[in-house]
């Protein structure tokens, strides 16, 4: 006669070695890109921050919404190029991480039923 938990479509077995590999799929996405994503965005902006004085940006800043877009356009065009190429990069950094918090969840919660 053949035991009743191998009937079963799960098996405790089963479900702990499933369990582990989500996780370290889960751990192997989360500390490859984005801890890189992460420590690059925060060493643009602290090179952001060596190039420019931010507080002084935001204090020149026009109060009214409809000239903010116009006033960063402005001052973004007219800084130094490491200024400029530090904010794309934390532009495109924090973009991708983002995009990598977003599989992340995705793969959360495709993954809950182990």
């Amino acid at each position: 006669m053949m035991n009743n938990t191998m009937n079963d479509s799960h098996t405790d077995i089963e479900l702990i070695v499933m369990r582990r590999v989500h996780l370290i799929r889960i751990l192997r996405l989360i500390i490859s890109t984005v801890v890189l994503a992460v420590l690059t965005a925060v060493a643009a902006l602290w090179g952001i921050g060596r190039e420019v004085w931010v507080a002084r940006v935001f204090e020149n800043a026009p109060s009214d919404v409809n000239g903010l877009l116009q006033f960063y356009t402005v001052a973004f065009a007219h800084t130094h190029i490491i200024v400029q190429a530090l904010t794309l990069l934390t532009l495109a950094s924090l973009i991708f991480l983002a995009r990598e918090i977003i599989r992340l969840a995705f793969t959360l919660f495709t993954s809950s039923r182990f």
